[in-house]
């Protein structure tokens, strides 16, 4: 099941690696093998990455950010061709996310020498840029009939489906929630009437899905190769200042 209806889908630049997740995902449809074991696989992906780069093999740390990408995509793949959607499965992949971005930068702040201040407003650019990005993605699938396990407004603990245990989703939710909320607030704060829109352009959620997270560990991965890792905090502290013309071309739209 597609998260968006056809007309709605658009070309999402983040996300590249879909196809082989798709691939990914059929070679464990009629196994034991769970969406949430391929999280777990995405995490010890970004893991191994890090340890890429404390080693100096870059091209090592690029391939593993974008098999972590790629993961990350292929466990909601597989929820959708189990059809076990799943608040654990979602709400993990986010915690696993912010958890992993934070240390990436820390590691490029640590190779590159530079000040861990630049490293954190980098972090705190980047998931801005991605919160963005998220927020529009849900409003979409939201008013065209799309997926709905993510929702617009994150507010409260929603009820466990159906072999997931309320417990563990209301513990994943609050993380979720403060890890995410500041940002989830940011944003709305920047464009409270996105909600009321009409369903988007696509050519407009192409254009932001370059804050998607696949893209961003994309240009990281190709920095890292080029050898440019002490560009990478500037770069994407500077990055961010596109939120404010994507937030302001989509007031443009009626």
């Amino acid at each position: 099941m597609s998260k968006l209806p056809k007309e709605y889908k658009f070309i999402d630049v983040s996300d590249y690696g879909r196809s082989i997740a798709r691939l990914i995902a059929n070679v464990f449809k009629n196994t034991s093998v769970t969406p949430v074991q391929v999280t777990v696989g995405f995490i010890i992906s970004g893991l191994t990455a890090i340890l890429c780069m404390l080693s100096d093999y870059y091209w090592a740390a690029a391939f593993f950010l974008i098999l972590k990408s790629i993961l990350d995509a292929a466990d909601g793949e597989l929820a959708r061709v189990k059809n076990t959607p799943s608040y654990t499965g979602r709400y993990l992949d986010s915690v696993a996310d912010i958890i992993l971005n934070l240390l990436f930068f820390t590691t490029i702040a640590y190779i590159s020498h530079t000040n861990i201040i630049y490293a954190l407003l980098a972090f705190l650019g980047v998931q801005l840029q991605g919160t963005l990005y998220n927020y529009y993605y849900v409003i979409l699938r939201n008013n065209s009939n799309g997926d709905t396990t993510s929702r617009v407004f994150e507010d409260s603990s929603p009820t466990a489906m159906n072999g997931e245990k309320q417990q563990v989703v209301d513990t994943l939710f609050k993380a979720y929630k403060f890890l995410y909320g500041r940002f989830d607030r940011a944003i709305y704060l920047l464009d409270p009437k996105a909600v009321e829109s009409k369903p988007f352009p696509n050519w407009f959620m192409t254009c932001v899905s370059i804050f998607g997270l696949g893209f961003q560990l994309l240009l990281i991965s190709i920095m890292l190769v080029m050898k440019l890792s002490n560009y990478i905090i500037p770069f994407f502290i500077a990055y961010s200042g596109f939120i404010l013309i994507l937030i302001a071309i989509r007031k443009t739209i009626r």
